[in-house]
């Protein structure tokens, strides 16, 4: 704060002397260097950008703009009807979890897949997907997922690596299936439609999900002595009756998903229907208490507080990247070299691995979208289909070292398990997902099917 403080200071003084010793694409690029270090340093990232971001705009429009600007901010971030999607997907969440759909959804996936080669570990996969599609959320997918699934692991003898592996593979599906509270953040950040972003991540997310089982399987194939093989048998009187557990997830994502598609309801609309039913499963599952109601309520005013948190930081970061004219110098830079537009896109990908493997991806992906999405416009790229790219280089993001969200939460449930095992495990779930990205790269029409389909609707 003291820093903070002198700097602004400094740039009063010179103002006031009529001094500007540097032009502003340099005050930007130097920006740029302040605030990641305060982020290495451990400053709360929102704020990290939102201080470099006031006091940039300071220095290059002056502080009746700043102070114009800091006072705009909170009020669009109140007063913008869009953002009351996120509040309400994320209570939809918490129900969903509270009313333990989890629980139905892995029985059920274990039933049908006991025969195959590590089938609880695909079927703790498909359960991660299952419950993605109505929780939009990577951390609460892993934690729920890994409560449930790796006992059931351990206690069949499977190798510890590959079990909390796939689980913090498996949880990145939660911001690749809508709801992802990550793609309404894209949407809402780039102005684009959530409700197309949605159907976008549909077909990626399966591919991708296939793409984790099949890594399972591969790796069972290799060293069956990681996954032994069960002696149990279902009748399918028993497997049929496992596919009750689906049916408040079929209820619940046709919906609130399948309601946006037919356009029945706007996306805040279905946020909000959806967590009415979310809290009617609640009820019905009889797992209703008023101190779970509170603990969901109090959960939901915590994420949602952390993400406008970041939110407000970003959007001040990116008015003082505007102003210092960074994104419009880099994409006129780009777009005048003599390289392929693949190759712009493989720069990009090796920059967004290594942000996510030392940051949060929700500030990743704020703090990156000014710079980046006028390139990927001017080289004509979908603003839709670069909203499923940054989500999937997000998921690359969430199992890698030093940060690797999703293997923290899974070492928080699984404590036995040490760190090094876990990431040891997600390293071939990360190749799988390289790969599926590669292939979503090359073949755009596979983000952008749907989408096109609602356009023409």
């Amino acid at each position: 704060m003291q820093a903070a403080l002198t700097c602004l200071l400094v740039i009063q003084i010179m103002q006031d002397r009529g001094v500007k010793l540097l032009d502003v694409v340099t005050v930007g690029i130097i920006g740029v260097t302040v605030m990641v270090f305060l982020m290495l340093i451990g400053v709360n990232i929102g704020f990290s950008m939102g201080i470099v971001g006031f006091i940039g705009y300071i220095y290059v429009a002056g502080w009746t703009a700043a102070f114009s600007i800091l006072r705009t901010i909170p009020f669009y971030l109140a007063d913008n009807f869009t953002l009351t999607v996120i509040p309400l997907f994320v209570l939809m969440g918490h129900f969903a979890f509270h009313s333990g759909l989890s629980g139905g959804l892995f029985k059920m996936a274990d039933r049908w897949l006991c025969k195959v080669r590590g089938g609880l570990a695909v079927a703790s996969i498909a359960s991660c997907a299952a419950f993605s599609a109505v929780c939009g959320s990577t951390v609460a997918t892993a934690a729920t997922m890994g409560t449930i699934a790796y006992p059931e692991m351990k206690k069949a003898g499977y190798n510890s690596a590959l079990s909390t592996g796939c689980l913090a593979a498996g949880g990145t599906l939660g911001i690749m299936l809508p709801p992802s509270t990550l793609m309404i953040i894209y949407g809402v950040a780039a102005e684009v439609s959530i409700v197309h972003l949605f159907a976008a991540g549909i077909i990626p997310g399966v591919i991708l999900t296939f793409a984790y089982a099949a890594t399972v399987m591969i790796q069972c194939k290799i060293k069956p002595h990681h996954a032994p093989s069960i002696d149990r048998q279902y009748s399918w009187k028993e497997k049929f009756q496992s596919l009750s557990g689906v049916l408040p997830v079929v209820i619940l994502f046709g919906a609130v998903i399948g309601g946006m598609f037919a356009g029945v309801f706007s996306s805040t609309e279905a946020a909000g229907i959806g967590a009415v039913i979310g809290l009617v499963f609640t009820i019905v599952s009889r797992k209703f208490t008023i101190q779970g109601l509170i603990k969901c309520l109090t959960e939901t005013a915590k994420t949602v507080g952390m993400v406008f948190t970041i939110l407000f930081g970003a959007i001040m970061f990116g008015y003082f990247l505007t102003v210092a004219g960074i994104p419009v110098a880099l994409a006129n830079w780009i777009t005048s070299m003599d390289i392929n537009r693949y190759v712009v896109i493989l720069i990009m990908t090796i920059i967004y691995i290594i942000l996510g493997a030392i940051m949060d991806e929700l500030a990743m992906v704020l703090l990156t979208i000014p710079v980046f999405l006028p390139i990927v416009r001017a080289l004509g790229f979908d603003p839709v289909w670069f909203g499923i790219y940054i989500v999937m280089v997000s998921n690359i993001g969430l199992m890698m070292p030093p940060v690797g969200l999703n293997v923290f939460v899974i070492a928080g449930v699984v404590k036995e398990v040490p760190l090094f095992r876990i990431y040891k495990g997600v390293m071939p779930f990360v190749g799988a997902c390289i790969v599926v990205l590669v292939f979503c790269v090359y073949f755009e029409e596979l983000s952008l099917l749907l989408p096109r389909l609602l356009y023409s609707s």
